[in-house]
């Protein structure tokens, strides 16, 4: 399967997505916000199959992260999710960077689908 990076500032959210996707066979990490989640898709060189983001985040938002990511690893995928109508908005401006929105609160299907929906692209 595949190897993932969860970068969630909410730990309940990251707990319940981390156990969701390992539950589905995929290798998971996780990050508490967009700065740590930078700095380990630094160290590993981009060596994720998929990055799964919060938009809104303490410190570096998920817009930010994925900017930076997209600068310096354009091939690395990368999938937002937000609970908040506005943020959903202002992903609109990175489309072809990341593979979509996921809208919280979701399901776990919901999310398993839009995980392999991604990684399919």
């Amino acid at each position: 399967m595949a190897k993932l990076l969860i970068v969630e500032d909410d730990e309940s959210v990251r707990t319940f997505t981390a156990r969701a996707l390992s539950a589905a066979g995929h290798t998971v990490e996780t990050a508490g916000d967009g700065l740590e989640g930078l700095e380990k898709i630094s160290a590993t060189a981009g060596d994720y199959d998929l990055v799964l983001s919060d938009i809104r985040m303490p410190a570096m938002d998920g817009i930010e992260m994925a900017r930076a990511v997209a600068d310096a690893f354009p091939g690395l995928r990368l999938l937002l999710m937000t609970g908040y109508a506005d943020q959903r908005e202002r992903a609109v401006e990175l489309e072809g960077t990341v593979s979509g929105v996921v809208n919280k609160p979701f399901t776990l299907s919901e999310l398993r689908q839009r995980v392999g929906e991604a990684l399919a692209a």
